[in-house]
């Protein structure tokens, strides 16, 4: 990761305390789109949480390139994020690369496309989120065009260093510039969240504690209140 683009460690540690649809209230509120539609988690049960790693894969042509070789540049704590596409016809993932990874530390893995071997990658319990899973390789398919550049994900744009985050509800993608201030509103956000459930716990009607603390407008940008 650049430097200049490396997110302090508490931030990101802040992060991981946070559910992905509190993150998304968050970016909703600023108007930040980062959803990464019909991505989802292969293994149930997994989180992912740290800055980008991108990789965009093109077609082979007549020169035929490289499929994984990347993997020795992402450092620990680092997420994987592959363009392939939208690609379901071929894997760019799978069992080799995910006992890699567990081994060095690689937060999870990201793909607008599909993975492989996913018996292997359960029984790691290694985060990885796709959008399904297909047996055909990628080898001379598919090839690493570009390394370190900008990506789009389910239509998402997603830069070096931005920062990922996954659970059963899905991946959401925060601008680097912006993960801060997400992070204090989403943080907001779930601290309403909890005194809502305080109030309803000891006998409150929903609809009156949600009134209280101001619910229904806790996503929406304060310029539409």
């Amino acid at each position: 990761m650049l430097p200049e683009r490396t997110l302090r460690k508490e931030v990101i540690e802040e992060f991981k305390k946070l559910d992905v649809p509190s993150i998304s209230d968050a970016m909703d509120k600023l108007k930040l789109s980062g959803a990464l539609y019909h991505i989802k988690a292969v293994v149930p049960d997994t989180y992912v949480c740290g800055q980008a790693f991108t990789v965009h894969y093109i077609p082979n042509g007549t020169i035929k390139g490289t499929v994984g070789d990347f993997i020795d540049d992402i450092l620990p704590g680092e997420v994987a994020v592959i363009d392939n596409n939208g690609r379901d016809d071929c894997t760019v993932w799978g069992d080799i690369m995910s006992i890699y990874a567990s081994q060095h530390g690689i937060a999870g893995t990201v793909i607008d496309g599909v993975c492989r071997d996913i018996n292997v990658i359960r029984q790691l319990k290694y985060p990885i989120f796709t959008k399904g899973t297909y047996m055909v390789t990628g080898k001379d398919r598919v090839t690493v065009d570009k390394v370190g550049g900008t990506v789009s994900i389910a239509g998402v744009q997603v830069n070096p260093g931005d920062l990922v985050c996954g659970d059963n509800t899905g991946v959401i993608v925060v601008p680097f510039e912006h993960a801060e201030e997400v992070l204090a509103v989403a943080k907001q956000i779930e601290t309403v969240e909890q005194q809502i459930l305080q109030k309803v716990r000891s006998g409150m009607k929903l609809k009156d504690a949600r009134k209280q603390t101001g619910y229904h407008t806790l996503q929406t940008p304060d310029s539409e209140q």
